[in-house]
C-alpha cells in the first residue's frame, strides 16, 4: 500500500450532528411552512452529545447511507418532515427523484453556505458537532508515516483543512492531497486524481469510506477498498461490502487490515 485514502465524514469525521443541525436550516428556510421547521430552533440551541440524542437525528442517521451528496440530507430530511421511513434504494430514488432538481440543485447550494454561516458565526459549535472518531485519527497518527495519506472527500476543503488542524492531522495530509467536493461527483474522479497527480499505481492504493456504492464505482479502478464499519452504516450494507470482496473494517481491526 503506497496510498491510503480516506474519505473524511463517516471515517475520519463524526460529522452527522453538523449535517443534521445544517440540514435542518436548510429545509427551514426553503419549506418555512413544514412542520420540522419547528425542530431546527430545537437543535440550534444543542450540544452533539444532545444532537445524537433525538429521535429524528437517529432516523436521519439510518437513512444518510442511501444518499451521497449534500442534496441527499434534503431528501432525508423531507422524508422526515413527511413522517416517512424508507429501508431501500428503490424507494430512496423515488423519493429523491420526486423533489425535483430544482430543490436539490438549491438545497445542495444553501447548505454549504449554510454550513460556512454556521462556521463563521459559531466556530466553536460547529467545531463540536464535527468531533473526529478518536480511536482511528490515533491509528493514522502512529501509522501515517508508512504510507501516503491523502483525503477524497465531498466536503469543502476549507472545511476539512479547518478539521484536519483539530484533529492534528494536517502535517500528514496536507493541502495537495486534500480532493474535495470540486474534484468531480464520482469518487472515482477523486482517486483518478490522485493516481495522476502522485504516481502511484492503482493497484498500491487503498480507499477507505462508509459508503458501499463508493467502494462499488472505485473497485473498478482495481483499487483496494474497505468499509469503515465505524461510519454512517449497518448490518445492511456490511453484508453489502462483504458480498461485493471489499474488506469491512471495524475500529478494532482497522489497524491490522489496513497496515498488517
Amino acid at each position: 500500500m503506497q496510498l491510503l485514502a480516506l474519505d473524511f465524514d463517516g471515517v475520519i469525521s463524526d460529522s452527522a450532528p453538523e449535517s443534521f443541525a445544517v440540514a435542518l436550516q436548510t429545509y427551514a428556510e426553503l419549506r418555512p411552512e413544514a412542520p420540522i421547521a419547528a425542530l431546527r430552533d430545537r437543535v440550534a440551541s444543542l450540544s452533539a452529545e444532545d444532537v445524537r440524542s433525538e429521535p429524528a437525528y437517529l432516523e436521519f442517521v439510518e437513512m444518510m447511507p442511501l444518499g451521497n451528496r449534500a442534496e441527499d440530507f434534503g431528501v432525508v430530511v423531507s422524508l422526515l418532515d413527511h413522517g416517512r421511513r424508507v429501508d431501500d434504494q428503490q424507494a430512496y430514488d423515488e423519493a429523491r427523484d420526486a423533489l425535483g432538481s430544482d430543490f436539490l440543485e438549491t438545497f445542495h447550494e444553501r447548505f454549504y453556505r449554510g454550513r460556512s454561516r454556521l462556521r463563521a458565526a459559531e466556530p466553536r459549535r460547529w467545531a463540536d458537532l464535527l468531533g473526529p472518531y478518536p480511536q482511528f485519527v490515533e491509528i493514522l497518527r502512529r501509522r501515517g508515516r508508512e504510507t501516503t495519506l491523502a483525503l477524497a472527500t465531498a466536503k469543502d476543503r476549507e472545511s476539512a483543512t479547518l478539521l484536519l488542524r483539530d484533529y492534528g492531522l494536517d502535517e500528514l495530509i496536507p493541502g495537495e492531497r486534500v480532493l474535495d467536493k470540486e474534484t468531480g461527483v464520482d469518487k472515482t474522479a477523486h482517486l483518478t486524481a490522485l493516481h495522476e497527480r502522485l504516481g502511484v499505481p492503482l493497484a498500491e492504493i487503498t480507499f477507505v469510506d462508509d459508503k458501499v456504492n463508493h467502494l462499488d464505482s472505485v473497485a473498478a479502478l482495481g483499487v483496494r477498498c474497505a468499509l469503515a464499519a465505524w461510519g454512517y452504516n449497518a448490518r445492511r450494507e456490511w453484508e453489502q461490502a462483504h458480498g461485493r470482496g471489499h474488506l469491512v473494517c471495524t475500529l478494532d481491526d482497522v489497524e491490522s487490515q489496513l497496515f498488517g
